[in-house]
């Protein structure tokens, strides 16, 4: 596939892409399959899609599933016109190749990476599903009408496989992280956060802000729908919790010392005996920790990464600070760049329980897998530099376990 020309401000422009038109969901839709073959071009060059163990089973089901979910919602969805209306379990029509749904379906009662890897296709047969799953999405695309004013549904399924292809990759770039896989020159525009030197946080004056996304192109459900509430002033930091700050942490036993914990989080480090954040095997003389099974020092100004909640809450109580809540995290996103607000280093713990906003009209919307929160369940904000650009949006809301540190998740902290 050739390699396709990009403009950042609109290729890559998040509200752009939720507003997209068939010129742009089609280079879209090409630059972000690039990347899933650029992905799939580097496992293989490492030799991490060999046998039949476990450790092929999420890089190669994830880049086949970008496939298997672009034809599901629109090249077998007959109902794909209706939008995010269209029924989830519709009847289908039959996919290009005959084991696709075998090989990548989620919903056949067992999570889809947790499958054994017995089975599974050669590379080159998923590149070849990826080419056909591409050119039957980009020929429906031509084929539409053109786009009428106020009238998004079309256009829905054609946006969320952009957006969901992007996510997928995201989750690659972890897989790669564990299995000792390098982004290459490829995926140059992607990478590790850059090292920032330290800035005073920021006070946030009381005000009314309109928290999550009004309606209007493609919205995802977590973030349904926009309403004004008063936010009291607050002091936040002006970017990430870094390696150097949660090294002394650790060096001054954080790790050993249950008044720094919830009751979850101290048999969560118990449990798990940790005495730092998952990869870290130094912290004497500079943080050392485990990057693509390489020893490498991590900048003492980067954004700590690969945390849990449950370590970010300490730290925050270590520190005499708390986290941020969502609604003080989305307004100093959208209102504090000018004065050095900087996210998007990495995924940000908050404050509080997963929730549907109070004006949220349900979690089910086609092309998304959105279920009610659990209960137990934290929210990220924000996003991180292995994000695809145009899904680096402020009101992005990710509902995730507070044990989990798989993803690049870091935090920042605010006054008590």
């Amino acid at each position: 596939m050739p390699a396709t020309r990009w403009d950042p401000s609109t290729l890559l422009d998040p509200a752009s892409a939720r507003r997209a038109g068939r010129d742009l969901i089609s280079l879209q839709l090409i630059d972000a399959r690039n990347v899933t073959l650029a992905w799939l071009d580097r496992f293989e060059a490492s030799q991490c899609l060999l046998g039949d163990d476990s450790s092929r089973v999420v890089p190669l089901r994830d880049i086949g599933r970008v496939g298997w979910a672009q034809e599901f919602w629109v090249g077998r969805h007959v109902q794909r016109h209706q939008g995010e209306m269209a029924a989830a379990l519709a009847p289908r029509l039959p996919s290009v190749h005959p084991q696709a749904d075998e090989w990548f379906s989620p919903w056949d009662g067992a999570p889809w990476d947790t499958r054994p890897a017995q089975g599974l296709p050669a590379a080159d047969e998923v590149r070849g599903y990826l080419q056909e799953t591409l050119e039957q999405t980009l020929d429906l695309l031509a084929a539409m009408p053109e786009q009428q004013e106020g009238d998004d549904a079309p256009w829905h399924v054609m946006r969320w496989a952009v957006l969901n292809e992007d996510r997928l990759c995201e989750r690659l770039a972890q897989a790669a992280q564990s299995l000792g896989v390098e982004a290459g020159e490829t995926l140059a525009r992607l990478g590790p956060p850059p090292s920032r030197a330290r800035r005073e946080p920021l006070w946030m004056p009381a005000r009314r802000f309109q928290v999550g996304s009004p309606p209007g192109g493609l919205v995802p459900p977590n973030e349904r729908w926009a309403f004004e509430e008063h936010i009291p002033e607050f002091e936040i930091d002006a970017q990430a919790v870094s390696w150097a700050a949660m090294a002394e942490f650790a060096e001054d036993g954080g790790y050993d010392d249950a008044r720094w914990w919830t009751a979850p989080g101290w048999d969560w480090v118990q449990a798990q005996e940790r005495r730092a954040p998952r990869g870290v095997v130094q912290w004497q003389g500079g943080v050392l920790r485990e990057q693509a099974r390489r020893t490498v020092r991590a900048p003492p100004g980067q954004a700590v990464a690969h945390v849990t909640w449950y370590e970010a809450d300490a730290w925050c109580r270590w520190a005499g600070r708390r986290l941020p809540t969502e609604v003080e995290w989305e307004q100093a996103a959208c209102t504090a760049a000018s004065r050095g607000f900087v996210w998007a280093d990495v995924w940000e713990w908050t404050l509080g329980s997963a929730r549907l906003w109070p004006t949220s009209n349900g979690p089910t919307v086609a092309g998304f897998s959105c279920h009610p929160p659990d209960a137990r369940a934290k929210v990220l904000r924000g996003a991180s530099s292995w994000t695809a650009p145009r899904a680096v949006h402020p009101k992005s809301r990710r509902f995730v376990l507070p044990d989990r540190d798989d993803g690049f998740f870091g935090f920042r902290s605010c006054a008590l």
